[in-house]
């Protein structure tokens, strides 16, 4: 006789239930020797985890297969170290905005990153918010390509940012200018 699979039921999930992404959900892979020194610059400047980004797990499916969604906050100028996941993703600007290579997205505007695909990108002046959406409930971030340059010009951000991050709102509770 064959088992039928259990039926997926709608769920909800609340923000104020979501949990810090953490290594068990995104083991890091790559670290390899320039990975480590760039890490090591970044002690040396200060940069201590979640000085310059927040990331929450909203919703996992339960088990190895199935969807996620993680909420970002990055803050102002922050620069991704290069790197790519094992997993497809979509990502959905909530606030604020990001600069990747020539294109920049803003509120509303979102990207595919295939599997495997490496990427980076700099933060905008009012720092960014995104939605992240993954066909996995595990996935790896793997560091590739990061020569002593790019991790200079992170390890340069925290050194400009870090006293301004520590009183940074997210873009999305920032009050508009009055207009008139």
């Amino acid at each position: 006789m064959n088992k039928q699979p259990d039926r997926k039921r709608m769920q909800v999930f609340r923000a104020s239930e979501g949990i810090r992404l953490d290594h068990d959900v995104m083991p890091w892979e790559g670290m390899d020797e320039a990975t480590m020194a760039g890490m090591a610059k970044l002690a040396q400047v200060g940069a201590q985890d979640g000085m310059a980004e927040k990331t929450v797990v909203l919703f996992r499916e339960p088990g190895e297969c199935g969807m996620s969604m993680m909420y970002a906050w990055f803050k102002s100028g922050y620069i991704l170290p290069r790197h790519s996941h094992n997993a497809d993703c979509l990502y959905y600007v909530i606030a604020g905005n990001l600069k990747m290579g020539s294109q920049v997205l803003g509120k509303g505007d979102g990207m595919f990153v295939p599997a495997d695909a490496g990427y980076t990108y700099e933060v905008g002046p009012d720092g960014l918010e995104l939605l992240e959406v993954r066909n996995a409930t595990r996935f790896n971030i793997h560091f590739k390509g990061n020569d002593e340059a790019h991790w200079e010009r992170v390890a340069n951000v925290y050194r400009k940012n870090m006293t301004d991050w520590a009183d940074e709102t997210p873009p999305s509770e920032k009050t508009a200018e009055p207009v008139g």
